[in-house]
């Protein structure tokens, strides 16, 4: 009898570990919706007419106990792009093939951005934004989400965070990822951009599912946000409007 139990309670233990395990890495597939026409200046008001309100693409975040890879769906990328007539103004809307990859237990944040036709990689530590909370719930994709947010000092703008504690904690879309609980659910601006799981999927990755991105120019943050401010006022003196993701 006591071998019996012995048996029992060892295949217990084992079917509990295996779940553990299962729920450590997995992936979950966001859906953003970006509005295109709210940031476009009135005297450029045409350009309403020459793309869509809304565009959506699919992002998927692959992760494990302590890593996470936020990148697009590939298959399901695509560029847009309009000429209007005879003004010489050209509207291009294109979704980069950016990635984020975080790991927790070398509290490690590597960005790969495509930006200008170029790739460039940059690295440092992990950050906490500084989140207030919120007493609201949802529910997302079956999970009951609370609600956080923090307000931006410089631009005055507003991110709406809702995250659920029944999975592991920093965990999220692109650099969302400093929250007690795993992010279902983003909003940006109040509508202008808002990142929505529409699929949790808990599953053995695969050796090539969650890689750290290598490929690209190597460079500091503020050596890119420095490239990206430079360009966007380039933009603003010339004819050309380029909205971006």
């Amino acid at each position: 009898m006591k071998s019996t139990l012995t048996i029992v309670g060892t295949l217990v233990l084992m079917l509990v570990s295996q779940f553990t395990f299962a729920q450590e890495q997995g992936a979950i597939t966001y859906e953003t919706k970006l509005n295109m026409h709210r940031n476009i200046p009135a005297e450029r008001a045409q350009m309403k007419d020459m793309i869509p309100e809304y565009r959506t693409v699919r992002n998927i975040l692959t992760f494990n106990a302590a890593e996470s890879l936020y990148k697009p769906l590939i298959d399901e990328q695509d560029d847009m792009a309009a000429a209007s007539g005879g003004s010489g103004q050209f509207v291009m809307v294109r979704t980069p093939q950016n990635q984020t990859y975080i790991n927790t237990s070398q509290d490690k944040r590597v960005l790969l951005r495509e930006f200008m036709g170029k790739t460039y990689i940059t690295q440092d530590s992990l950050s906490i934004m500084p989140w207030k909370f919120g007493d609201e719930t949802k529910t997302i994709q079956g999970y009951t989400c609370k609600q956080a947010f923090y307000t931006d000092e410089k631009s005055g703008k507003t991110t709406v965070a809702w995250y659920t504690d029944k999975l592991r904690p920093n965990l999220g879309p692109d650099n969302f990822t400093s929250l007690p609980g795993a992010v279902l659910e983003i909003d940006f601006d109040n509508g202008l951009r808002v990142t929505r799981a529409t699929k949790v999927d808990f599953k053995p990755l695969k050796k090539n599912d969650l890689v750290e991105p290598t490929k690209g120019e190597k460079v500091t943050n503020q050596q890119y946000q420095a490239m990206v401010e430079e360009q966007m006022k380039q933009c603003g003196n010339g004819n050309n409007f380029i909205i971006r993701n």
